[in-house]
C-alpha cells in the first residue's frame, strides 16, 4: 500500500496561532486565495509523493544516518512575499531567515532521497510557510497593498532539532498531516 508523505520541520503552536490570525485578518479582503490552514503549516523539506509502506524503513533509516551530523539550529520567521512576482502573484509566503544551514540540510534530504529512488526536485529550494494559493488575480491589488504594510512582520524564532516524516491524507476538506517518524538531529535511534 502506499501512503503520501513528505519530509518536514514542524512550526511551534503559537507561531501557528499567530500566521492563523494574520490569515483571518488577511480573508476580509475576499480574493480568491485558498488559504492555508495555520494548523498544518510547516516547512516542507521534500515531497515524496505516493511511497510505498515497505520503502518507509529506508527512509527512517536513511534520514536518521544523514541528521547524525547536525545540531540543534535556529530560525527566525519574518516577512511575507509572493511567488513568482507582484505583477502575478501565485503564492503567498511568510520568509525564513537565517536559513543557510536550513538550505544544507535540504540538499542533504534531497541527496539522501534521490540515492532511494525518488526524483530530484528541479527547482532551487526557498524556505518559506505557504500562507495561501491565488486562484484568480481579482481583487489581488487592495491584498498586495495590505501585503506591502505588513511585509516585514516579525513571527519569531523556531528552535530545529529534527525533522519529521510526515503523512498526508487528502480529504475533502482538505490534507491531514500526520507524523511517522521523528527524528532528531545528532542521535541514531534504537531500530
Amino acid at each position: 500500500m502506499d501512503i503520501r508523505c513528505f519530509i518536514a520541520i514542524e512550526i511551534p503552536e503559537m507561531i501557528k496561532r499567530d500566521i492563523g490570525e494574520l490569515i483571518e485578518f488577511l480573508r476580509k479582503y475576499n480574493v480568491d486565495v485558498k488559504w492555508g490552514i495555520h494548523e498544518n503549516i510547516h516547512i516542507t523539506l521534500k515531497f515524496l509523493g505516493n511511497t510505498s509502506e515497505t520503502l518507509l524503513p529506508r527512509i527512517y533509516e536513511s534520514l536518521s544516518h544523514m541528521v547524525l551530523s547536525y545540531k540543534t539550529f535556529c530560525i527566525k520567521i519574518s516577512g511575507i512575499g509572493v511567488f513568482p512576482n507582484r505583477k502575478y502573484p501565485r503564492v503567498i509566503w511568510i520568509g525564513i531567515e537565517d536559513s543557510e544551514i536550513l538550505k544544507k540540510l535540504q540538499k542533504d534530504i534531497e541527496d539522501s532521497m534521490t540515492m532511494l529512488g525518488f526524483q530530484r526536485e528541479d527547482k532551487e529550494f526557498h524556505p518559506h510557510l505557504t500562507l495561501g494559493r491565488v486562484k484568480f488575480q481579482k481583487g489581488m491589488p487592495h491584498l498586495m497593498n495590505e501585503l506591502d504594510n505588513i511585509k516585514g512582520k516579525d513571527f519569531g524564532v523556531v528552535n530545529v532539532k529534527s525533522i519529521k516524516l510526515m503523512k498526508s491524507e487528502l480529504k475533502p476538506t482538505g490534507a491531514i498531516y500526520s507524523c511517522l517518524n521523528e527524528i532528531p538531529f545528532g542521535i541514531e535511534k534504537d531500530r
